[in-house]
């Protein structure tokens, strides 16, 4: 608990001093790399919000973050400064950390683009100098193998642009990726034999079966949904009960939705007839009401129901009144 006490007294110094941006100032003017310190506009210098900082590392995080323009034009770079007094191994994980966090905030904030961020450490501790790497990768078992995955572009499956020949060589995992290159713009009935031959030679799990069935009948532009799922069955024996259970339960659905779209259709068409009802009674009890006007005022009836539009029995029934 003493050490704890210690820690933040030398962590609470650490933060008054560079809060204050003059001092701030001074302090990255010295120590950040020559490279990037060519490129900062120092009379921008900013204290930042550290809220990113994940609940789990909070009580042990003293950092300190600034925003500075650049002077190659628009855009930011963000210096992050942990304060430490005790080495750790994984350290420069961390830092890679809050810096992403960093990132992150900065996108949320409406930017489209990612800040440069710089981690940089200012260690006290005891043991001198300080033992551990602050390179990122030096954290991992293997360095070289990390740096072969994260110093370049990621892999990419573009499924897009892979050639039907080659994924059809592609094995198990041929079948899914032929069908989500063609989901959206091609009829995945053209495709039936294609995808037969592949369940016919890699036999997969009755669900996921039934899975692609539905994902191409609902999904894809299949043109007729029933011709697909009989060249299907025809061609393929172990799936044949399976593709007819579909195809039943899919006409049992579309009796279904056949009904409810009926259901609504009479529901909207009994709605218009009887706003059109609606409309005409109202123009008949307008008409009524300007042919008694004109009655009072002594106009002869002829002029009344040519005038109005009202046949002989509704006159009839006006003069009775």
């Amino acid at each position: 608990m003493a050490m704890k006490k210690t820690l933040s007294h030398h962590d609470s110094l650490f933060k008054k001093f560079l809060g204050d941006i003059a001092i701030a100032k001074d302090f990255l003017e010295i120590h950040l790399p020559e490279n990037i310190r060519r490129l900062c506009d120092f009379s921008t210098l900013a204290m930042e919000s550290g809220s990113f900082i994940e609940p789990d590392l909070r009580s042990q995080c003293s950092d300190m973050l600034y925003s500075v323009q650049t002077t190659a034009g628009k855009g930011y770079i963000y210096t992050l400064i942990e304060h430490q007094s005790r080495p750790e191994k994984l350290m420069a994980f961390r830092l890679l950390r809050y810096s992403v966090a960093a990132m992150h905030q900065h996108l949320e904030q409406g930017n489209k683009t990612l800040p440069v961020v710089i981690p940089l450490l200012f260690y006290q501790g005891k043991t001198s100098p300080y033992p551990y790497s602050t390179q990122w990768l030096d954290c991992f078992a293997d360095p070289e193998l990390a740096k072969s995955v994260y110093m370049q572009a990621f892999p990419l499956v573009d499924i897009t642009v892979i050639p039907d020949e080659e994924i059809l060589s592609h094995r198990r995992v041929a079948l899914m990726e032929l069908v989500q290159k063609h989901i959206r713009t091609r009829d995945m009935l053209e495709f039936s034999q294609e995808i037969a031959s592949l369940l016919n030679q890699y036999v997969i799990q009755p669900e996921l079966f039934k899975g692609l069935m539905y994902y191409i009948v609902e999904r894809g532009n299949t043109s007729d949904a029933k011709q697909f799922l009989h060249q299907i069955a025809e061609k393929v024996d172990d799936y044949r009960e399976v593709v007819m259970t579909i195809a039943e339960q899919l006409r049992r659905e579309g009796e279904q939705k056949g009904k409810i779209e009926g259901i609504q259709e009479g529901i909207q068409k009994g709605i218009q007839e009887g706003i059109q009802k609606g409309i005409q009674e109202g123009e008949k009890q307008a008409a009524m009401k300007i042919a008694r006007q004109l009655l009072e005022n002594g106009v002869d009836k002829n002029v009344i129901k040519m005038s109005t539009g009202l046949s002989d029995a509704e006159m009839k029934k006006l003069f009775k009144n």
